[in-house]
């Protein structure tokens, strides 16, 4: 017969394997981690609080986060909504709106939340148009896209943004008129006035002689 397991009570319980003994530090050159307690001799880990150094440090060095080349790109806080500064809407449909609300009814922010399409408040709620609509709902939320706002108000309901959209102007270079370029008039030649002919006197030839001119 298989021995008998005895009763387990206070006075037998015992643990399930023997307790190892925790080495005690800073207890004089006789208790086997004496004068310096196993931290070594001088450092920065031989004092006190040397374990509360953050992530990333290096001793007092350049960090590797420092060392390396910055390049340029979509994460600093003017280059919304990337990286750690990101933004972001709870999306509500209008499809959501026809299936929960009555028609007539007041959809605010805090009708969404009683109705669960939003858990809360701390986040802006965006109004988007995917589904049909064909009840009449006065909605309220912090911004609406187009086809939304179309369909709400075809459906005869009325629209309150709580926050305006902010129109970007673009910046327009405006063309330089271009300066039309005189040409220089240029004076044109008279025509010079023809001078009359001038009359050259006859010179008379010997077969012209006449009868009075003496022979040599």
């Amino acid at each position: 017969m298989p021995p008998q397991e005895e009763e387990l009570t206070l006075s037998n319980l015992k643990p399930a394997q023997k307790r190892r003994a925790r080495k005690r530090v800073g207890r004089g050159l006789g208790s086997g981690k004496g004068r310096y307690s196993g931290r070594g001799i001088k450092g920065q880990k031989s004092r006190a609080g040397s374990h509360q150094m953050r992530p990333g440090f290096e001793g007092g060095q350049m960090p590797i986060y420092m060392r390396l080349g910055k390049q340029r790109g979509p994460y600093s806080k003017d280059a919304m909504p990337m990286g750690p500064h990101r933004t972001s809407t709870v999306p509500v449909n209008v499809r959501d709106l026809e299936r929960v609300f009555d028609d007539g009814s007041e959809v605010t922010l805090e009708a969404l939340i009683d109705k669960g399409l939003i858990k809360n408040t701390r986040t802006d709620v965006k109004i988007l148009g995917q589904g049909d609509l064909k009840k009449k709902l006065t909605v309220t939320a912090h911004s609406f896209s187009a086809s939304a706002r179309e369909k709400i108000e075809q459906a005869g309901g009325k629209v309150t943004a709580l926050r305006e959209p902010v129109e970007k102007k673009r910046r327009t270079r405006k063309a330089k008129p271009v300066a039309a370029e005189e040409e220089p008039e240029t004076e044109t030649p008279e025509p010079a006035e023809e001078a009359p002919p001038v009359e050259s006197e006859a010179t008379p030839s010997d077969a012209d002689e006449t009868p009075d001119q003496e022979n040599t």
